[in-house]
């Protein structure tokens, strides 16, 4: 298996070979609780013992809907122990979207807190129809409820288990069983399962951890949420291959973070965009201690160069390496390199990662020449096994050839490196242009004055569409929307000028940090 430290093939065989070459390194710290590598296998074993118990069966989906704790850990690689799929929910979910999961996924138990960030998730599922839900385990906090157990019931009850039937459940899962479904955000209707293995993820993830330079010893704060790849997979997952130590982190949060970095003496901590430009326009980031930053990872359909710039000059980073992927393709597609140019890392998205192939293509499927704007397609390893129960979907993502068709837009450079321009969906033409919102965003972050930009189209009568601004200030700076738009004239192609800028003091983001531009859409069009 290319750059796999290990020689694994499934997640339980990872954690047992990483107990037996890591031992007692720390494994996971969080608040209080060390677990060593040795300690977290022996944790997982106990929880697998309590899947088991609980009549999980091998190929079942169990759920968890909870914060970045370390229990999430445990709880995750007890079940895929017990040969079950891991099905994570958002944190920012409510109860009808998490419902929607649950019963798209037919998930037999849902891991669960009793509150977070002010929703209480098992109250706020009270009233959907879950046939398939046989039991409610709660890692922390209260709820009530005859199907609802806490975290320490459901393990004592896995003592009716041996430790010898758990760990031949473990032996018995296979490279290609179901790891997790990842359900996809929805932006094309009601949201989708991916379906991966656990043979594609740490083949993928030992390949991500071998380029980024993930390594023993380090230690990763995990600020991207469990649920999502960018903090399950390219997060612990990869830290278990590496023998780096995680240190999960709930609420992102600037002061807190400075804090745990100058304590922890964190040396990696990746995230998207929006995470730096956050650290960077906080007037607490002079005093902070970040000294210990060594590795910087993230990805976007825009990374304004002079951001790249800044986290190596002003937050000491001395490694950002820049990277694309998507649920659908285990999450990781292309990537820079060490040895790259810094303009190539900043500018770029890398190139395809070993024995993945990918074309950038037009509406007939032909690929465009080297330079040229087109979609994005990919084949190899990493592609998902299609849609959970959803043949239709996955028919429509995944053509006759094997091809992956992904709905972003990118333009490969005669070395085979992306430059992600946009999604499909997010371009908007005015009076006959292509607009890509990226590459206006991208531009105006070069004047200085702003620490976020996003811009969005809205329709227009006379010319189709037309772009609005929405701009976060850079501390210190004050101008008018009418300023902008006079930077924007001097600096740009007419027709990419935003026709309207508004001023704000944030802008909308998911809890995976993305920027949500369908609600910045709404909000343009009145």
């Amino acid at each position: 298996m290319s750059a796999d430290p290990l020689a694994t093939t499934t997640i339980p065989q990872l954690v047992e070979a990483a107990a037996a070459k890591f031992g007692s390194r720390v494994a996971i710290e969080d608040g209080a609780v060390r677990l060593s590598f040795r300690a977290l296998a022996a944790e997982a074993r106990r929880a697998a013992r309590a899947f088991v118990a609980a009549g999980v069966a091998r190929g079942d989906r169990v759920a968890i809907w909870a914060p970045n704790h370390w229990e999430w850990i445990v709880a995750a690689i007890g079940l895929q122990s017990a040969g079950a799929v891991l099905v994570p929910l958002n944190t920012r979910f409510k109860g009808r979207e998490a419902g929607y999961v649950l019963r798209a996924s037919r998930a037999h138990v849902l891991v669960t807190v009793g509150e977070f960030l002010g929703t209480r998730y098992v109250e706020s599922l009270r009233g959907e129809a879950l046939p398939d839900l046989t039991r409610i385990v709660l890692l922390r906090g209260a709820a009530s409820g005859p199907d609802v157990q806490s975290w320490s019931e459901f393990l004592a009850a896995g003592a009716s288990v041996s430790d010898a039937a758990a760990r031949e459940r473990a032996e018995n899962v296979a490279p290609d069983d179901l790891s997790d479904l990842l359900f996809t955000s929805g932006t094309t209707g009601a949201p989708k399962g991916v379906m991966t293995t656990h043979a594609q993820n740490l083949r993928a993830f030992a390949t991500w951890s071998e380029v980024v330079g993930l390594r023993e010893g380090d230690r990763y704060l995990v600020v991207n949420p469990f649920f999502h790849a960018f903090g399950y997979k390219a997060g612990w997952l990869a830290c278990l291959l590496r023998g780096a130590t995680v240190l999960p982190h709930a609420v992102f949060d600037v002061p807190a973070v400075f804090a745990r970095i100058a304590r922890e003496r964190i040396s990696v901590l990746p995230g998207p965009p929006t995470l730096y430009q956050s650290i960077l326009a906080h007037p607490g980031r002079a005093s902070a201690d970040l000294s210990s930053l060594r590795l910087a990872v993230t990805g976007a359909a825009a990374i304004p160069v002079e951001l790249i710039r800044r986290m190596h000059s002003e937050l000491g980073f001395e490694t950002v390496i820049t990277g694309y992927g998507l649920t659908e393709c285990c999450g990781i597609v292309s990537m820079c390199r060490f040895d790259d140019d810094p303009e190539t890392i900043a500018t770029t998205s890398g190139r395809a990662i070993p024995g993945i192939e990918v074309r950038c293509v037009d509406k007939e499927g032909r690929e465009v020449p080297r330079g040229e704007p087109g979609e994005v397609i990919v084949r190899g390893y990493n592609v998902m096994r299609g849609y959970f129960e959803n043949p239709s979907e996955t028919a429509k993502a995944i053509d006759a050839d094997g091809w992956l068709h992904t709905g972003d837009i990118a333009v490969m450079d005669a070395r085979g490196y992306l430059r992600i321009t946009d999604r499909i969906k997010d371009l908007f033409i005015v009076g006959g242009f292509n607009c890509y919102p990226a590459e206006i965003e991208s531009l105006m972050y070069g004047s200085g004055l702003f620490a976020q930009v996003s811009v969005v189209g809205v329709p227009d009568e006379r010319m189709g569409e037309v772009g609005v601004a929405f701009v976060v200030p850079t501390p210190g700076k004050e101008f008018t929307p009418e300023d902008v738009v006079a930077w924007c004239r001097a600096n740009m192609a007419n027709y990419k000028v935003p026709r309207r800028v508004e001023i704000v003091a944030s802008l909308p983001v998911n809890a995976a940090g993305k920027v949500m531009k369908f609600e910045l859409r709404e909000r343009a069009r009145h």
